[in-house]
């Protein structure tokens, strides 16, 4: 097959290009900075989303395009600025997208947008799956709900649309090195009251799951990428000391880490609790379906 990505050189997006090399696809890296990268006979770094730039001409016909675009979550306080651009960025890499279907000679069979399960808003009571048709009203929920608004409209376009709910993903590089520190140190604990469960996946199951989006062409819509058992964090933070032999004893209240981070202490302290109930119904095989393997895979390599 012949893939096009963007956000091609973030950790998901790196992980991607490689289990596509692997298996012999071509792919393309959509970027605003093509000279910064050396290609390969498999992979071809392309300009994208700059005036100068005509991907549409130097692209073959594409089976897939994989759009991960969009600045973190987690890499500063949430201003109202920051807040803005965190939209922006997923709604105009979306619309490049969108732009470049229009203007590609052939459309892609499949196009596999990022999202997140932030979608659903918070709760420490209710399950969602992609059932729930109803998202949140927070920040988060609002961000997602645009973004996704903007990829389906691809599907208006003729190209398969699928939409992967992303869930804490737990690999070397996002948000896990960041969540270890503390234990590292010997003051690992419950974030606020712990009972807020994380939904969470393995770097492996990404992979598996856009993949499996790409060749199963009976889904299209939301997809959660989460594993099959979220848990709430006092038992996350539990599994993860014990995976370190580190205690999980000192609790960070709710009241430091909004004072610490403001807005932002919405990633620690709330959540949802997701299920994949579209993968398992249509027959994906998680690789990592318990957090203790999850964690133990990539921290004890």
């Amino acid at each position: 097959m012949k893939i096009a990505i963007t956000g091609g050189t973030g950790f998901v997006g790196t992980q991607l290009k490689e289990k596509f090399v692997q298996e012999g696809h071509d792919v393309y890296i959509l970027t605003r900075s093509p000279k910064k990268y050396k290609g390969t006979n498999q992979v071809t770094y392309v300009g994208w989303l700059r005036e100068e730039f005509h991907p549409e001409k130097e692209l073959p016909v594409l089976d897939a395009i994989v759009n991960l675009a969009g600045e973190s979550l987690n890499s500063g306080r949430w201003t109202e600025e920051r807040k803005q651009s965190i939209l922006e960025s997923r709604i105009k890499s979306t619309e490049g997208v969108l732009d470049l279907i229009d203007a590609l000679p052939e459309k892609p069979e499949v196009l596999v947008n990022a999202s997140a399960v932030g979608y659903y808003g918070q709760s420490k009571t209710k399950t969602f799956t992609e059932e729930t048709t109803e998202p949140g009203n927070d920040f988060l929920a609002n961000v997602v709900e645009e973004w996704e608004a903007r990829a389906s409209q691809a599907a208006e376009k003729g190209v398969r649309t699928v939409y992967v709910r992303f869930g804490i993903i737990l690999g070397e590089e996002g948000a896990l090195p960041k969540m270890t520190l503390p234990y590292k140190m010997m003051i690992g604990g419950n974030l606020g009251s712990g009972e807020q469960w994380m939904s969470w996946v393995h770097i492996d199951d990404v992979i598996g799951l856009v993949h499996f989006a790409i060749q199963n062409k009976d889904i299209h819509g939301p997809l959660n990428g989460t594993a099959p058992n979220p848990k709430r964090n006092k038992d996350f933070g539990q599994t993860l000391g014990d995976v370190l032999n580190r205690p999980h004893w000192i609790p960070a209240p709710s009241f430091a880490l909004k004072a610490a981070l403001g807005d932002m202490s919405t990633l620690l302290l709330d959540g949802q609790c997701v299920i994949p109930k579209k993968a398992m119904a249509s027959g994906y095989t998680f690789h990592y379906p318990e957090l203790q393997a999850a964690l133990s895979s990539v921290l004890n390599k």
